[in-house]
């Protein structure tokens, strides 16, 4: 599967994830989200993007993904209101992203395929 953007052929893999990581810009990450929200899944708000511009930014610093335990760790406990134990803060990012929070994070913030073994 391949997806246009403004004329320009950007190449994915069977599962979406992006072929070559700086093909991705705010346009082809809106292209993504689009494409998400087409499979009838939760539609993307302002909350799930803020964790799709961590992805980005935390793969740029560390040249990698975050895990589920790192995410869980650092955002999860800024919300300490919200999410008391991190049990909490993994069933909300479920509810955002049922098909799982990494892989879908990953897919979105154009990032290399994390595999399953970092879903839990």
């Amino acid at each position: 599967m391949n997806i246009t953007v403004n004329g320009k052929t950007i190449e994915t893999d069977r599962a979406g994830f992006l072929k070559n990581l700086y093909d991705w810009n705010d346009e082809v990450g809106d292209m993504l989200v689009k494409e998400y929200e087409k499979s009838g899944l939760r539609p993307i708000d302002d909350t799930s993007l803020g964790l799709v511009d961590y992805f980005r930014e935390y793969y740029e610093e560390n040249h990698t993904h975050p895990t589920m335990n790192v995410l869980v760790n650092t955002l999860g406990k800024h919300q300490k209101k919200h999410f008391s134990d991190t049990y909490a803060y993994k069933k909300f990012l479920y509810e955002l992203f049922p098909n799982g929070p990494v892989q879908t994070l990953c897919q979105l913030a154009g990032l290399p395929d994390p595999g399953v073994e970092n879903q839990s």
